[in-house]
């Protein structure tokens, strides 16, 4: 019988972007939902008023008749303050501003290169890196010197690299990195099941084999008690030659931004015969350019899938911003299935029973033709106080040549951004499957972005030295 490692009505959660206006109130919401667990989560931010106003929400929130989960919420203005005795450390931050992210995603547009997401990979990922993944560094010191023994689950993109950071500066961490995406594929193969054979299934009866890395995550097997849904899978897009049709809800603006037809994932279906377990936005960002990302016009009229505009994303915060004000303000927090796993995750580490979930973590020869130490995306054992990776046998030759090539440019950019070395950092930039420019132009193209990130670059500086 698995034991519980501690007192799970004093369970202390420290997350770092504690200011959040949605992961924070995803994570508020779950453990409102939950009764089995108690404590208190530290709410630490750069920005800390946004920090104070989501600590009134959650107390807000606890002391409604309804909750069921009591939690106390208390925000700090001092990291050190909010990681002192935790035992569980959430990490969801934006490194630097949308005025940052403005550049990484719209200005390689000038030369002709498309990025829908423009957080993990291509130029906009990269240059996200190098800003991100000091501040990464300086977390895992933290973690490191306050709380050594606490896991450390994240969010924040670009996942593997930031995940990776985390263990190259502190090799002892607890840590690992979660994304939905696998959740929607999931999604899918039950939506297919239930139009083809009415089948009701719920999504912890599709069990899966993934193999991957974020964001370019690939499902090598799909059952549903016992029956291969793969072959399903096939017949389904056969079916479908055009993708799927979109609900007029899923088309109206403010949901636009995530819009597809699903092309992208069936059309790398029958190039590599594994399903493709992320939302065609990221996934068509990790592959030559010219498949999917030639123009815009062949994002949205070809392949139905459309590129996030910063711009959206502006409003998108701004609206996010009001909601918390609303709620602050004693607007009532509206409790929902958020579809999340983290609640069920820390449970589960405190020994309140066992399950297997997809999670970002080093490769300990789960993936056996991917390097060991890598980040990769599988499915992961959670137990008491233990995360044991499952085994997940050989990416596909032919798909793991474009992985390769994604955790060698990972592994180059994580030694440029920690090491100041951006000349490293511009090889893997030139090497990028979407950098369809000649040399010079890609370098112009670089600097350019250096330029229009320097303030958040602690070695700017020495290279513009280097430069000269």
């Amino acid at each position: 019988m698995t034991q519980t490692f501690k007192d799970v009505k004093n369970v202390q959660i420290a997350y770092i972007g504690g200011g959040s206006r949605a992961w924070a109130h995803n994570l508020m919401n779950d453990l409102a939902l939950d009764g089995e667990i108690a404590g208190m989560v530290r709410l630490y931010d750069i920005d800390y008023e946004g920090a104070k106003i989501n600590e009134k929400i959650g107390n807000t929130l606890s002391a409604r008749e309804d909750v069921l989960g009591k939690w106390e919420y208390k925000a700090y203005k001092n990291i050190g303050e909010a990681l002192t005795g935790a035992d569980f450390v959430v990490i969801s931050i934006l490194p630097g501003t949308f005025d940052e992210m403005h550049s990484d995603v719209h200005h390689p547009e000038k030369y002709g290169i498309y990025q829908p997401v423009g957080d993990t990979t291509g130029p906009g990922g990269i240059i996200r890196a190098l800003r991100c993944l000091p501040m990464f560094r300086d977390i895992a010191l933290a973690v490191k010197e306050y709380c050594p023994d606490a896991w450390v689950i994240n969010f924040t993109n670009p996942m593997s690299a930031c995940v990776k950071t985390l263990y190259k500066v502190f090799p002892e961490i607890k840590a690992f990195g979660c994304c939905h995406e696998v959740f929607g594929t999931q999604k899918l193969l039950i939506k297919i099941l239930e139009e083809k054979y009415g089948i009701k299934a719920v999504r912890d009866e599709i069990r899966v084999n993934i193999v991957g890395v974020n964001h370019f995550t690939f499902l090598t097997e799909a059952k549903y008690k016992g029956t291969d849904l793969l072959p399903i899978y096939n017949a389904y897009i056969d079916e479908h030659p055009n993708g799927l049709e979109q609900s007029v809800e899923a088309k109206h603006w403010a949901n636009g931004a995530y819009v597809t037809k699903e092309l992208v994932k069936f059309t790398l279906f029958k190039r590599y015969g594994a399903i493709a377990a992320a939302g065609d936005r990221h996934l068509a960002e990790f592959c030559p350019g010219k498949w999917f990302l030639e123009s815009k016009d062949a994002v949205e009229n070809k392949y139905g899938f459309s590129l996030t505009t910063v711009d959206w994303r502006k409003i998108e915060l701004e609206q996010r911003k009001q909601k918390a004000l609303d709620y602050y303000n004693g607007a009532p927090f509206q409790l929902r299935d958020t579809g999340e796993e983290t609640v069920r995750q820390i449970k589960a580490l405190l020994g309140l029973g066992d399950f297997v979930t997809n999670v970002n973590i080093p490769n300990d020869g789960q993936v056996e033709n991917n390097p060991l130490g890598s980040i990769v995306e599988t499915n992961a054992f959670f137990s008491g106080n233990s995360i044991r990776p499952v085994y997940a046998g050989k990416v596909p030759t032919a798909l793991n040549a474009l992985i390769m090539r994604i955790i060698e440019e990972q592994e180059t950019v994580v030694e440029a951004a920690l090491s100041g070395d951006y000349e490293k950092a511009f090889i893997a930039f030139l090497n990028n499957p979407n950098m369809c420019l000649e040399p010079d132009q890609a370098r112009k193209l670089f600097d350019e972005m250096l330029e229009n990130t320097k303030e958040y670059l602690p070695y700017y500086n020495d290279y513009l030295r280097t430069r000269k």
